[in-house]
């Protein structure tokens, strides 16, 4: 098989992600065909100089039986261990090192994540702004731009809350009050996600924005709100979901978070103590956080 068979440099350019993935699935393919060490050292480096599609015949097959079967030469290629090396250090145990996300030895990852997708969406932050159980977020991201801040909380009496009441209840938010709602990790924690989605929608404003994050790849939270985590999400159900409500041409999805990042939240390992350089590469196949950010239509 020569490059060219390979490598179609015409075809569209794929995403960093992609281009990674089908060049593993490649790789495999050429070893079962007994290519040497040197001709596979060729094709990568034509591969990183030109990356395009590759031939459909070598992508039969999943990537975890695929790295099953391949030479070790070509797993220490793509930075895998060879079988049976894998070191798990403090991670060889069955409970986390850290309680409540991580939150017990600094700031949870989840949060570095969220943060970085409000800071991402801090212009829509502004005028009457609503946000759930406190008003942390609103104050810190929005600032003076923030003319108005709400509390929602489910429990009467709640201290700084203004609004009291499950958000699925029609008569709890008033209808078209807020420039901006900002609900994060929350939407999860409702049995019936449509109806809240159609609440915050029936809450805004026209022109208004809706700022949102739900978990992927978590823990549940061991204290008061397990019994009411019922859901995780991916980012097409976040998008799906919104889109329900919200025109499709005014929902943006980002996905949050990759293999690091995911087995060092679940073990409860803080943000300070990881490089950051890793929590910033995002892979969509280890969704941890999902932001989205969708507006109600002026002429709505």
């Amino acid at each position: 098989m020569t490059t060219s068979q390979l490598i179609k440099a015409d075809d569209l350019e794929m995403n960093t992600y992609d281009a990674e993935l089908q060049f593993r699935e490649a790789v495999i393919g050429m070893a079962r065909q007994g290519v040497t060490r040197e001709r596979f050292g060729k094709m990568q480096r034509a591969f990183a100089s030109a990356p395009g599609a590759i031939t459909k015949r070598l992508t039969k097959f999943g990537l975890r039986k695929v790295f099953s079967v391949m030479p070790d030469w070509v797993g220490r290629s793509v930075g895998m261990p060879r079988l049976g090396a894998v070191r798990f250090g403090d991670l060889d145990g069955v409970r986390p090192i850290g309680e409540v996300f991580g939150g017990n030895r600094g700031r949870p990852i989840d949060r570095y994540y969220i943060e970085e997708f409000l800071t991402r969406n801090s212009d829509c932050i502004r005028g009457r702004v609503l946000e759930i159980e406190d008003n942390t977020y609103t104050m810190r991201f929005g600032g003076a731009a923030v003319t108005k801040s709400d509390v929602l909380h489910l429990h009467e009496g709640y201290p700084g809350a203004t609004i009291f009441g499950d958000m699925t209840d029609p008569r709890v938010l008033p209808a078209d009050a807020f420039d901006c709602i900002v609900l994060t990790q929350t939407l999860h924690l409702l049995y019936d996600m449509k109806a809240g989605v159609n609440a915050l929608y029936r809450a805004l404003k026209p022109g208004g924005t809706l700022i949102l994050t739900v978990p992927g790849i978590t823990p549940i939270d061991p204290g008061e709100w397990g019994d009411y985590w019922y859901w995780s999400l991916t980012e097409a159900a976040t998008r799906r979901l919104l889109c329900e409500a919200f025109p499709a041409d005014d929902v943006r999805c980002t996905t949050y978070g990759n293999v690091f990042a995911a087995i060092t939240f679940l073990a409860g390992i803080a943000t300070e103590e990881v490089p950051q350089q890793k929590l910033d590469v995002y892979d969509r196949s280890f969704p941890m956080i999902i932001g989205a950010r969708a507006v109600k239509p002026v002429s709505a």
